[in-house]
């Protein structure tokens, strides 16, 4: 029997395998180069925040390196000490938590019902929280401020807290909803059998099965009201009561904006978020994932 040689077999050029191969790895450096690029710019300004941190303001001001040449903590220091930093924390520290709170009872009770509970318009209130994603949420601000200013909330915390829950409802009621649609139902059968109600079923067998999914809508919660500006600006009028990014605007709003103090500033507010953020990201890809299939 005659084996036909691979160059001289019809229809395959000679050296067409390898001519392939080297455009996919041309392709992948092409696109591991570009993302790379993409990166350094992206973190950059970043990494010139920390610095600044880290400086005085004359080397701020001279600019031109990135390493500190004199560097000290002194300006982290005189920021969070005479600048009444600390209580600005602790205000954005009160607003995050009870709004994680708040929105972890409501929204995990919601999903529950929505994924196993039967009652009638399930379909049609659960697509219209989905549908309130497409609402920006800067079209219901004036809404908001004047009800508030009616029950006598507006400029307290709690003026806060109630919006930013209920900003959050749309996409942790879809995550919480996904991942308890992946909880097998002959657990809930069984527990029924077994004489357990619905709020031990819930409590005890979904919600322990489930804390991907609520350390996600946790964590997809507590950044951005970490985070919140505008509607905080809108609200709040006296100085006791602002949050973070409220205190790093006064430092903005100064005759002589002192930009390592400035710099320092935005450093506390952006530090915790990206610590939480480090430590739970394994909890909150799990939580993406088991929503996604469910």
């Amino acid at each position: 029997m005659t084996t036909i040689p691979l160059a001289s077999r019809p229809g395959r050029a000679p050296g067409a395998g390898g001519a392939a191969r080297a455009r996919r790895i041309s392709a992948r450096v092409l696109v591991g180069a570009l993302l790379a690029l993409y990166g350094v710019i992206s973190v950059y300004p970043f990494l010139w925040m920390v610095s600044a941190a880290f400086k005085n303001q004359v080397e701020v001001v001279r600019g031109g390196h990135l390493i500190p040449h004199h560097p000290t903590v002194h300006t982290l220091i005189d920021t969070w000490n005479q600048l009444h930093f600390f209580r600005y924390f602790m205000n954005s520290l009160e607003v995050t938590a009870l709004t994680v709170v708040l929105t972890l009872v409501v929204y995990a009770a919601a999903g529950y019902a929505f994924a196993v509970l039967d009652f009638p318009g399930r379909g049609a209130l659960q697509k219209l929280f989905v549908a309130l994603l497409f609402v920006p949420g800067v079209t219901v601000m004036l809404p908001i401020v004047l009800l508030e200013n009616k029950m006598g909330i507006l400029g307290t915390h709690m003026g806060l807290v109630l919006p930013f829950v209920n900003g959050g409802a749309p996409l942790s009621v879809l995550l919480m909803t996904g991942a308890f649609a992946t909880v097998p139902k002959e657990l809930r059968e069984s527990a029924r059998v077994d004489g357990a109600n619905e709020f031990h079923i819930f409590t005890r067998i979904y919600l322990p099965l489930t804390r991907p999914a609520l350390i996600t809508v946790a964590l997809i919660t507590a950044i951005p009201t970490w985070n919140e500006y505008l509607l905080t600006r809108v609200s709040l009028n006296d100085e006791s009561t602002y949050t973070l990014p409220l205190g790093l605007q006064t430092l903005a709003a100064q005759n002589v904006p002192h930009y390592n103090n400035l710099m320092a500033g935005a450093l506390i507010v952006v530090v915790p978020v990206i610590l939480l953020f480090l430590s739970l990201q394994r909890y909150f890809v799990n939580g993406l994932v088991g929503a996604v299939k469910g």
